[in-house]
Formats: structure tokens, sequence, C-alpha cells
């Protein structure tokens, strides 16, 4: 057991602090303290001793140097059973200092405003909190360091049950967790300048920090962007979750503590169940593929897949023609909207759940209230809102493997008719371009090998996740029935043979977009002319692992 007799405190969070410093006066522990904590604390009536008084040397340079002292951390970090340091310290007129109270400016709350300037940031940066943080968690043997008001009760008991002391083994619990807190605050700081300092665009120390491409690559050539060295990766725990994508995994939800623009990880949850981990991943699916149309969009996700997707006029014909995509595989989906749901919306969504459709999460920008109160209707079903998709930002996407992580630009190529080649001896129609061009769009957010039908703007047979490029264009036909007469297909990536042009052609399809590029692209085309079908190439392949 180790007696505590003199603590430093210096807090920003003030919460619950009089408890503790209370209880420490009740054990007659002298307490040290800095600026606004010290007047906190004397203003309710405890006895402070100012580090600038105990120190002899005046906290200066508005406010940044208080506790960098050697009578502050030769207090902290001297080991009192060693007889050199002990020596040293009465020497030097350095008594122990057994417990220190830290936690630190609040530099995640200020980076996540809007507007925040990089001086505003950086001054936000603690420097002694770490500094004495760190010291106290390395000398747990002799020190305990408290850096949340979450442990003060714990501590407070500890105190009252063993006279004043605290053991070893909390000690040592406390100094875990210290060195985690100041490990997060100091990622939250390489994470934010990481994301940013390349984007400032002024010299002037006062210059916003600009909420551009956050990370993204925007050069032609990836060798003139490298990506960094070092990757830092900053997540604070949001939630447990029921259990992971099945019930015997566990699973827990983690998510940046700075807002990465809408994103179903900061969506607000209006009503509903908890969300699962199939149900996050499923709405971040959803959410991604409706933020990439600017036209009113509807995605309608089963197990990370689109199972139907349409753009219109409204976001009431956008569903309907999503859901007529593949009714059957809609049951337990998720719907993904990009404008304000209006009670017509909600209606029409409404009688698709009443036709024996499941719905399980609506996720939008934002609902009106009757159109919150009708889709409400339904009590476990999770409705969540993002705020305005129209400044949507891409970002890098990261993924892990055993041992690493992955990291690319998103996939954000924008496809334009007139970059389209074409390869048939029949040029598309006007019309069969604009289906070609949204089929194309669609398809990238589906899992390859990716085969997509389409009329117009509407989905009407997806084949998914396939190993052969053949098989996806089989389910896609079959998926469309009487629909594929006519309709445009799109492919993720190139036909390594003929034979899934062929299958297209005996189903009446109309035009096919796809990358080339392969080997087999003269016969592949010469398939296309055999049946009358328009070829474009893109150049662009959309493969989605």
């Amino acid at each position: 057991m180790k007696k505590i007799e003199r603590a430093l405190i210096s807090v920003y969070d003030k919460s619950d602090l009089l408890e503790i410093a209370n209880a420490l006066a009740q054990c007659a522990v002298e307490i040290l303290s800095t600026g606004g904590t010290a007047r906190h604390l004397r203003d309710a009536g405890i006895d402070i001793v100012d580090v600038s008084d105990y120190t002899g040397f005046p906290e200066m340079l508005d406010g940044r140097v208080k506790t960098l002292h050697p009578k502050v951390h030769g207090g902290i970090l001297a080991e009192w059973d060693n007889g050199e340091h002990k020596a040293q310290a009465e020497a030097h007129s350095i008594g122990s200092i057994d417990m220190v109270i830290c936690n630190l400016y609040p530099f995640e709350a200020t980076v996540a405003k809007p507007d925040v300037m990089l001086s505003e940031a950086i001054e936000n940066i603690d420097i002694g909190g770490p500094t004495m943080i760190r010291a106290a968690a390395k000398n747990y043997r002799h020190v305990a360091a408290l850096t949340a008001p979450s442990q003060y009760p714990q501590i407070i008991t500890d105190l009252d049950a063993n006279d004043g002391c605290l053991s070893e083994e909390r000690r040592f619990e406390l100094a875990k967790a210290a060195f985690a807190h100041t490990a997060h605050y100091d990622t939250a700081i390489a994470a934010y300048l990481t994301d940013d300092s390349a984007l400032i665009t002024e010299a002037d120390n006062n210059s916003p920090l600009i909420r551009g491409v956050r990370g993204v690559n925007k050069a032609e050539d990836s060798e003139t962007d490298e990506f960094a060295d070092n990757l830092t990766l900053h997540f604070k725990k949001e939630r447990t979750l029921r259990y992971g994508e099945n019930p015997h995994q566990r699973a827990a939800f983690y998510r940046t503590e700075i807002t990465p623009g809408p994103s179903a990880a900061w969506a607000n949850q209006l009503s509903g169940q908890s969300l699962s981990f199939n149900n996050l991943l499923d709405l971040e699916a959803a959410l991604e593929i409706v933020k990439d149309f600017k036209t009113p969009a509807c995605a309608i996700i089963k197990h990370n897949n689109p199972c139907g997707l349409a753009t219109a006029d409204n976001l009431q014909e956008a569903f309907t023609n999503a859901l007529e995509c593949d009714r059957t595989s809609a049951f337990g989906s998720i719907v993904g909207l990009n404008r304000k749901v209006t009670i017509q919306t909600a209606n029409t969504i409404r009688e698709a759940a009443q036709a024996g459709i499941k719905i399980d999460a609506i996720i939008a920008p934002s609902y009106t209230e009757k159109a919150l109160r009708a889709l409400s209707r339904v009590k476990r079903r999770p409705i969540l809102e993002t705020g305005s998709l129209s400044d949507a930002e891409p970002i890098l996407q990261v993924r892990n493997i055993t041992g690493g992580v992955l990291v690319q630009d998103p996939d954000i190529h924008e496809m334009k008719a007139e970059a389209l080649q074409v390869a048939s001896k029949r040029e598309p129609t006007d019309e069969e371009i604009n289906a070609l061009l949204f089929a194309w769009k669609a398809c990238k957010h589906v899992k390859s090998n990716c085969i997509l039908l389409a009329h117009g703007t509407q989905s009407v047979g997806i084949g998914a996740g396939q190993m052969s490029r053949v098989d996806a264009a089989i389910i896609a036909i079959r998926k469309a029935g009487e629909k594929a007469k006519g309709a445009v297909l799109a492919s993720d990536a190139y036909f390594p043979f003929p034979d899934g042009v062929e299958i297209a052609g005996e189903a009446g399809i109309s035009a096919i977009i796809q990358p080339g590029g392969s080997v087999n692209d003269e016969p592949v085309i010469e398939t296309a002319d055999t049946y009358g079908m328009a070829m474009v190439l893109t150049g662009v392949r959309h493969f989605r692992h």
C-alpha cells in the first residue's frame, strides 16, 4: 500500500472534481494545483498550494509553462526506495508527489468545429498534462495517475477503506489507463494534422484548415502523391454490439471522433432498436451508393450488395423502381435515399411493407415530421438521418488484413459520355448511352464479378459476387426475366471470353458497357456485332472485393 500524502491536480474537465478533492483533503493530503483548477478548488473552500508557489517559479508564456519544472517532475519520477534518487531529491528540496489527477485540453472537441483555425487547434495541444500523466504512469509503483472523472468513485472508496492508501495493483490499473489516454490523445493530433496539414492554402497561422478531399490522391500519377510512411488510425468505442455477423461472434462499434461528413457511422438514429453489426455494414453500403447520384436515388441493400437501385424525378418513384428490380431479395433489406423523405415516399415504403416486403432499416438525409411518424410505426425498425449529402467528400478507404491494413483512394472515377469508346459496328443511341452510364455507375457498388442490367435509370437484374463473369450474367438475366429484352448491360471488368456476351445477345440485351482490355476483346466485340448490340469501352475497371 502507498500512502497518498501529496497530490497534484490540473484538469480541464472539472466534472466531479470536488468529490475527489474533498476525499483527499479528508485524508490530510496536500493538494498542489494550477490556474483555473486552483481557482475552482479554492472557491469551493479546499486548501490548495499553487504550483508556482511550490516550485518558486511562475506560470509563464500564456500558461504554456506551468508544471514543467524539476521540482514537479522529480517528485513524480523519483523512486523513493532508491537511495540515490532519494538523496538527489533531498539535495534539491524535491518532495514526493504521490498522485497526479490530470485530464487534457479538448483537442478533439476543438478540431471538430467546422471552421477551426490552425492556430486554435495548435493552442489546444496539451504539453504539460501528457508529460505529467506519462511520468506518473511510468512510476506507478510510487504514483497514482488519474485521467478521467469516471475513476474518482473507485479511488475515493479505496482511500476511505485503506486509510488514505492505494494498492500497487490499483496504481498499475491506473497506469495502463493513463498510457491509453495519452496514446489516444496523441493519435488524435497526429491523425488530424496528417489529414489536413497539406491542405492549408496559406502560410498565415490563422488560415482555416480546408475541409477538402481528405487524404484523397487527386494526382493522375499516383507516384506523384505518396501515402504516408506511418499510418495513424484513431477510433473511439461507441458501444458494444449485440453480436457480430453471427450470434456467436462478439462485436463492438468504434468511430472517428472527427466526423468525416455524412456517414452511417455518424448518422443520427431517430427511432428503432439499436443497430447491429450487419445493419451498420448495409447502411454504409446504401448511403455510399445514393451519395454517388445527384438526382433522387434509392438503393435497396441485402448482404452488402444492392438488390435494387434506381434514380427518378422523385424519391417515391425511385423507391418503387428500385424495389421492382428484385422484390424477393428485398425482404429483410436496408433502404438508402438521398433526399428528404416526404409523407408520399413514406407511404409508398409502408405500402411495400404491407405487401410483405420487410425493410429492416432506412437511412436518408432527413425526414418530414409526417414521414418520420409514419415510418416509426414499425417500432423496432431503425430510422437514421445523415444531414445533407451535398457536402459529402470522398475519404481514403482502409481495410483490415491479418497483420496489416490496406489503404486506397475511393473509386470515384466519373465516366462521361464523350470518354466512351464505341467498339461495335452499331453506335449506341442517346437513350442507350444514358442507361449505360447509369448502369456503369451502379455496377461499381456491386461485389465482383458483377453484371448489372438496366432500363433507363432503373436496375432490372443484378448478378453479384460470382467467381465467373458468365455466371454473373446468367443470374442478372434470370433476375430480369422479360425485362432483360431491350435492357443495357454493365460489366465491372472485361469479358475474358465471348460466352457472357453471347448469353446477353440471346436474352435481347441492346447495349453493353465494359472496360475492355482482354486478350479476347476482338471475339467479344465480334459477338456483340453478331447480335446487333452496341458495345462501348470505358478503359476503367470497377472491381469491388
